[in-house]
């Protein structure tokens, strides 16, 4: 498929349509909620963060969806196999959290009686700052990380859906070296052998969607290695939000797909996928290790996510008769479905 490549300039004109659909490398299209033309409550906004080693991970969100706002910490076990998750919401924020326009500046700072969310820029790098008197089982839960982009690109795209006036602008930003520690209880989980990613969310979402997300950034053979692989955020007609990351070298993809295996006529969430594209330029088999289930299910709204971590291996062609080899790196793939 033909990619059309960003411009710079605003996301929305003065209708509160897209300007331009497409993908970038960085944020070049200027988001302003201000320019938003639906009525009602279908702003969704959100920073996303995962950060992980092969032991162990933590990930962070805070989201102002407009009638209900939402904050997450995850911490996961990949030696154990285990995830504990605590949730808060409340109802009606209506852009009142002020979720910056850009990732590139303005800070994220969400506090409450029993917990805080703090992501911070400091000196071209960034500081998440959480923590939460109450984090499962446990006594408490505390993170300071110092997040340090290691290359110069991201996967930026901006997407229509079919309703007017509707869009999703996303960037995730891949290969975030992490230092810092997390603490639960009175044990402390270091995280300088880490690596995170952020995924940055700002659009006006129709009701019913179906979404295919996969991530990885680690270190392979010498090289650092990430990509960013997905479908079903709008129209994508235009672009895929796929991206090959090796070292300082990014390497646009084509389309791809997730093929869940089935079991009893249901998707098997733990048995092992395939990633492909239609041409097999993109070729991984996906082995889960962990899937992070969550389904809630209030009145009109509903949310089934399944968010699986587990190995990636095989091997993506960038082109020319060359490719990038990958074997049992972690990583995660999702599929969600929201009404919402």
């Amino acid at each position: 498929m033909k990619q059309h490549q960003l411009s710079k300039g605003l996301l929305l004109d003065q209708h509160g349509c897209l300007n331009e659909a497409g993908y970038a490398f960085e944020l070049v299209k200027t988001y302003d909620r201000k320019l938003v033309k639906v009525k009602g409550m279908r702003i969704k906004e959100w920073d996303y963060y995962f950060i992980g080693n092969s032991s162990y991970g933590v990930a962070f969100t805070v989201a102002d969806n407009s009638y209900m706002w939402l904050t997450s910490l995850t911490f996961f076990d990949f030696i154990q196999k285990t995830e504990v998750t605590e949730t808060n919401m409340g109802f009606f924020s209506l852009g009142k959290l002020n979720m910056p326009s850009s990732s590139e500046k303005g800070d994220v700072l969400f506090k409450k009686k029993n917990f805080s969310f703090e992501f911070k820029h400091e000196d071209g790098n960034r500081r998440l700052i959480v923590q939460s008197k109450k984090f499962g089982k446990h006594k408490g839960f505390t993170a300071n990380i110092l997040l340090n982009q290691t290359i110069k690109d991201s996967m930026v795209i901006a997407t229509p859906f079919e309703k007017p006036k509707h869009f999703y602008y996303n960037q995730k930003i891949n290969l975030l070296k992490a230092s810092g520690f997390m603490t639960i209880g009175d044990k402390t989980y270091p995280l300088d052998d880490a690596y995170g990613v952020l995924d940055w969310g700002r659009g006006v979402w129709t009701y019913k969607n179906t979404w295919y997300w996969s991530s990885l950034s680690g270190e392979y053979q010498g090289k650092k290695i990430g990509f960013n692989l997905g479908y079903g955020f709008g129209d994508t007609s235009n672009a895929t939000e796929n991206m090959l990351f090796v070292d300082d070298q990014t390497y646009k993809l084509d389309d791809v797909t997730f093929h869940i295996p089935e079991k009893n006529h249901q998707e098997d969430y733990m048995s092992p996928w395939t990633i492909t594209s239609h041409n097999l330029d993109i070729n991984l088999t996906f082995t889960p290790i962990l899937d992070r289930h969550s389904h809630s299910n209030i009145l009109l709204i509903s949310s089934n996510q399944h968010q699986v971590f587990g190995y990636f291996s095989g091997r993506i062609s960038i082109g020319d008769k060359q490719y990038v080899d990958i074997k049992d790196m972690l990583g995660f793939a999702e599929k969600v479905k929201n009404r919402w």
